[in-house]
């Protein structure tokens, strides 16, 4: 097995400084509700407060990291998109995110090309077809240190600890609601804008990673995954990852 000491992978198996950092936001995030589904059960889920129980009950990041919380093993579909001003539409990255054990992320990619990213131990194992596994420690990395601790607290539903590395907003209603984490810290900051979360119900349906510099990339997860398969439209595909009444950015 071949180490990467200076370098890393990327996704299109080129040099560079670190992995994509949306990819590996996406991959720790999707971890937590892998598998929710949006049943109409899932939007009725009783609020802790006395409200009407009612997909158009506002709530909170309580309630919505409560649904998020999940157990290993899980696993769900995702699509990546990423937008260039170089492309008419964006590329679509599909395959698999799963979480075998508490601690053990996966992400493996079957179209374009097939890929496979670990993410155990402290370290991160890039696996590509017949070429010899890649492997680096996220120690090389502080800030993706800070952001698998902190996904540890979502995965846990403990707004007190995850409010430790970002300043945590939310809006919407049970039936289509908003998570927006913040980083705090200097290193994430330098990297990541923000990192929103649209759902619905108990269901995480897409992850929007706003890096400080570049371009917004998406990941659409569970059944927005499976609705993007018929969609091409740069526009509808922001609609399905947003949901509707989403504001634009």
């Amino acid at each position: 097995m071949e180490r990467i000491d200076r370098g890393q992978w990327t996704d299109r198996g080129t040099r560079s400084q670190r992995p994509k950092l949306a990819w590996l936001c996406a991959l720790a995030l999707a971890s937590a509700p892998l598998c929710a589904a949006a049943t109409e059960a899932s939007l009725l889920k009783p609020l802790p407060a006395r409200a009407p129980q009612t997909a158009t009950t506002r709530v909170d990041s309580d309630w919505i990291l409560a649904r998020l919380a999940r157990p290993a093993p899980m696993r769900t579909a995702f699509v990546e998109l990423r937008g260039s001003a170089l492309l008419k539409a964006p590329l679509r990255i599909a395959g698999e995110y799963q979480r075998p054990s508490a601690d053990t992320l996966v992400r493996e990619v079957r179209s374009p090309y097939a890929e496979t990213t670990t993410i155990r131990a402290g370290e991160v194992r890039i696996a590509r077809g017949d070429k010899a596994p890649r492997t680096f420690s996220l120690s090389r990395a502080p800030e993706l240190v800070g952001l698998q601790a902190s996904f540890g607290a979502l995965l846990a539903g403990d707004r007190a600890l995850l409010e430790q590395h970002y300043r945590v907003a939310s809006q919407g209603t049970r039936a289509a609601w908003t998570l927006t984490l913040t980083p705090r810290h200097a290193a994430l900051a330098a990297k990541v804008q923000a990192i929103a979360l649209y759902g619905r119900g108990a269901e995480l349906r897409c992850i929007e990673t706003r890096p400080a510099r570049g371009d917004i990339q998406r990941t659409l997860l569970a059944g927005a995954a499976r609705a993007a398969q018929d969609i091409s439209a740069a526009g509808e595909l922001v609609t399905l990852c947003r949901g509707a009444g989403a504001p634009a950015r």
